[in-house]
């Protein structure tokens, strides 16, 4: 077992880390991602692999990514010479899920502690670039090639941006590149404003630094930005097929009332 040591938003990677690891040990998984469970074992050593329970960070995680993936292998189908940005990439394993052709060429960004720790626990993959660096620094950018399109995937990044920060790479990205796909989840405003008495976030030492009631208005940063459309969440048709009966009790509560039903939203822009 080993333990790593990571500050502030950096901790909140071990909750989606330990729903994945859940979710692989589930009959029929959803993401089927074992290296989520040999990753959380070594980085956990309380990890137990008990089932989900009710928990917003659990099977909620596991539909997330799965509509981050399933965005992410239809776009690499119709652009299989794309470069891939995964930001805030934590221990996810998607490059390994989705097993993109050589003629992708994959970059993982990731704050430089989080970047070792994936280096430990995580196989090497050719044509994978890892990248050690706050995603709000723009000289990463400049180590990737231009020319070709880009999908952008930032899973559970976003709400931890400032709406200047993410302003400024989200153009900066559409500048970068004749064409692209970029996909992230956010937060409405709400859960921004009240994300420091949040129970799980204090936890972690972590807050939300933006909310956005519209992100499809996202699309008006950049002339050639459009948005195109949302996947489901928390009223996921999977989340509430797979869902033990406890949480999907508490998912149709939260279903019921619209801020709540879209207290994360998933959304997928092109230019």
């Amino acid at each position: 077992m080993e333990e790593a040591e990571l500050a502030g938003v950096q901790k909140t990677l071990s909750p989606v880390l330990k729903a994945k690891a859940l979710d692989n040990r589930l009959p029929e998984p959803i993401l089927g991602d074992e290296y989520a469970e040999r990753t959380m074992r070594r980085l956990d050593p309380g990890y137990d692999g008990r089932r989900f329970g009710t928990s917003q960070l659990g099977l909620a995680a596991v539909v997330r990514a799965k509509a981050h993936d399933d965005w992410a292998r239809g776009h690499l189908a119709e652009h299989p010479d794309a470069v891939v940005l995964h930001l805030g990439c934590g221990l996810d394993a998607r490059v390994h899920r989705i097993d993109p052709p050589a003629t992708v060429d994959w970059y993982d960004l990731d704050y430089p502690a989080v970047i070792e720790l994936r280096e430990r626990f995580l196989p090497p993959r050719e044509h994978c670039t890892l990248i050690g660096s706050s995603v709000t620094d723009p000289a990463w950018l400049e180590r990737v090639p231009r020319g070709r399109p880009v999908l952008m995937i930032a899973e559970g990044l976003v709400p931890y941006l400032t709406e200047t920060e993410l302003r400024r790479l989200l153009t900066g990205v559409v500048d970068a590149f004749p064409s692209g796909q970029v996909q992230f989840d956010t937060v409405p405003v709400w859960a921004w404003r009240t994300s420091r008495w949040d129970p799980t976030l204090r936890r972690y030492g972590a807050r939300f630094h933006s909310g956005f009631d519209d992100p499809a208005a996202l699309a008006g940063w950049h002339p050639r930005l459009e948005y195109v459309d949302e996947a489901p969440m928390y009223d996921s048709p999977l989340l509430m097929a797979r869902a033990p009966a406890s949480a999907r009790r508490v998912y149709r509560l939260m279903n019921l009332v619209p801020g709540l039903r879209r207290s994360t939203v998933i959304v997928r822009f092109r230019f």
